[in-house]
């Protein structure tokens, strides 16, 4: 099924969610004009199905290939890149001083989105190389950024993330790679690297690799990381390629998922002659890596409603042209499409306003970012709740989408033809990497909640009651969250643990609820004025009821499993559990 970028949708989103007219009230986004909007969300959409959207199923089933410590992409790959470079897509939020067009995240996030919708594995090579141009810009030092960013930027060359090791998974701290200081201020980078996603491909001339390693005599644990660039290539003062620089791509993965992105175990300085630069402060890599990795965060909850909606959009279509059974109320003895059977219905009908809860939940999110950029009260507490709910309450939804694809094709879903296997397996990584979904959920409680006695969670939850307290069910989840976040409070570590992923389940449907019902009332709106397609804004009335009558609701009976403590959970010994 060809992909259609939901364009309609996306703009309604920013408009009402988040709110990008406010945005642009700014000099720093003043470029961004509804004219200029409506030409990146179209252009965009239209690149995405043509250039990445028919390499998907190619993408999967060839994947990328490893020889000899280089890896290719099928063909047809580097010339969508390319592409990509060409148009400037990768541009669209990056600081106008190194090439980029200075307009808001948001943006790009719709960008991100259609991508990912056409072919999340191939589009995993865009979402690293920002979080690498925001380490930079953060941390590094004026020449760094003279040095790397015009190319990042564009993409002509990518970027990547190496934390993990084989023994440092989540654990960070355990991580072994050294970086040993050479006369010239450099260093010199020994050890190895595994899961670094695109850290060898065959798409752009060059990658730059952000490693956090130790010096000698740091500190044990995390007090001792620093963050240092890493190019594969050696690259001179006026940014020219010179030789190899010791990186060595030892092997790739073999994946349940996004066979088009290649998943790779990574050796630096097998022959002693790895150079790298550091970023920031030494001993400054775990503030540094927060800075990645929140921005990395956002763009794999996008990558949830990206396979989400591809997900959707295929389970609809199938559906509509899927003939079997007669109308169970008897109304007619002919069989029919099983879009007219009241449980496929309720499936598609959850699908879409799941993916539309998650897209409003990520473009919040996005927003909050744009805001924080631009010095608004309030909006980097808003953003520190925001991302861990949007990584991981996205990305479950996103798993749950795809799950319900597969069942509305019944036992052809099942069968790699239709492809809706496809993007339950793709999906399915997304709950892990960039900190599992269970590391969010010991945030949320932990860091985000504790660490200003609850306040900021306090604050969203008022901002929830005053535009929403029509709506019973969310009055009620709000109030049930409140409740819950006050127990956690003085509730022991393990207890508080044992009940974050439920709490973070409440805290997100909550948030989402909220967002829909301002889409609803919004939608209505419109409606009432003439102002918009009439087709597209009942659709949108009706996903928002859904989601605030039905999904709401389960949400209430999580408080129980938020509350019940840590005592059930340690009552077998470890050994115990295999009984």
């Amino acid at each position: 099924m060809e992909y259609k970028s939901p364009t309609v949708e996306q703009r309604f989103v920013l408009d009402h969610v988040t709110r990008l007219a406010e945005l642009a009230e700014h000099d720093a986004f003043a470029a961004a004009s509804p004219d200029m909007v409506d030409a990146i969300i179209e252009g965009a959409g239209q690149f995405a199905e043509d250039e990445y959207a028919p390499l998907n199923r190619i993408g999967d089933m060839e994947g990328a290939k490893w020889n000899d410590g280089k890896v290719t992409l099928p063909e047809g790959f580097r010339s969508a890149y390319q592409s990509f470079v060409h148009n400037g897509w990768g541009t669209i939020n990056g600081p106008e001083a190194f090439g980029g067009q200075g307009l808001p995240f948001s943006l790009f996030s719709v960008v991100m989105e259609d991508l990912g919708s056409a072919n999340l594995g191939f589009s995993l090579v865009n979402m690293l190389t920002p979080a690498a141009i925001e380490a930079l810009m953060a941390h590094g030092t004026a020449e760094q950024q003279s040095k790397w960013l015009p190319k990042l930027i564009t993409g002509e060359w990518t970027g990547t993330m190496n934390l993990t090791e084989p023994q440092a998974g989540s654990d960070v701290g355990a991580l072994s790679t050294m970086a040993t200081p050479v006369d010239d201020g450099t260093y010199r980078i020994k050890g190895q690297k595994i899961f670094i996603t695109f850290g060898e491909h065959d798409l752009t001339d060059n990658i730059v690799h952000l490693i956090l390693a130790r010096t000698p005599g740091a500190p044990a644990g995390t007090k001792g990381i620093s963050l240092f660039i890493v190019p594969k290539y050696r690259v001179d003062d006026a940014g020219n390629i010179g030789a190899l620089n010791d990186v060595h791509c030892a092997s790739i993965e073999h994946k349940l998922g996004i066979h088009a992105s290649p998943t790779c175990v990574m050796s630096y300085g097998d022959h002693d002659d790895c150079i790298g630069e550091l970023i920031g402060d030494e001993f400054g890599g775990m503030k540094a890596m927060f800075t990645m990795m929140n921005q990395a965060r956002l763009n794999v909850g996008s990558q949830g409603v990206q396979i989400a909606e591809r997900a959707t959009q295929q389970a609809i279509a199938y559906a509509a042209e899927r003939i079997q059974s007669a109308r169970a109320d008897g109304s007619s003895p002919d069989p029919v499409a099983i879009i007219e059977h009241p449980d496929v219905r309720r499936m598609l009908i959850r699908m879409k306003a799941l993916t539309q809860a998650a897209r409003a939940l990520i473009y919040y999110a996005a927003g909050q970012v744009d805001r924080r950029h631009l010095g608004i009260e309030g909006a980097k507490k808003r953003l520190d709740i925001l991302t861990p709910l949007a990584k991981a309450y996205a990305t479950d939804m996103g798993c749950e989408v795809a799950s319900l694809g597969v069942q509305v094709h019944g036992g052809m879903g099942f069968i790699e033809e239709t492809g809706a296997a496809q993007y339950y397996r793709d999906a399915r990584i997304t709950p892990i990497y960039e900190g599992t979904n269970g590391i969010q959920a010991a945030d949320l409680v932990g860091r985000k909640l504790t660490g200003d006695g609850g306040e900021g969670l306090k604050s969203l939850l008022s901002d929830i009651r005053i535009e929403c307290g029509g709506e019973a069910a969310l009055m009620t989840l709000a109030d049930a969250v409140e409740r819950t976040a006050d127990w956690m409070l003085g509730a022991s570590v393990n207890d508080r643990m044992a009940g974050s992923y439920p709490f973070l389940t409440m805290v997100s449907v909550a948030t989402c609820g909220w967002l829909m019902a301002r889409q609803g009332r919004a939608a209505s709106e419109r409606l009432r004025q003439g102002d918009g397609d009439p087709a597209f804004l009942k659709s949108k009335e009706v996903m928002v009821r859904y989601y605030l009558d039905h999904v709401v609701p389960e949400a209430l009976g999580l408080k129980a499993q938020a509350m019940a403590g840590a005592e059930l959970l340690y009552e077998l010994a470890a050994e115990e559990l295999a009984i």
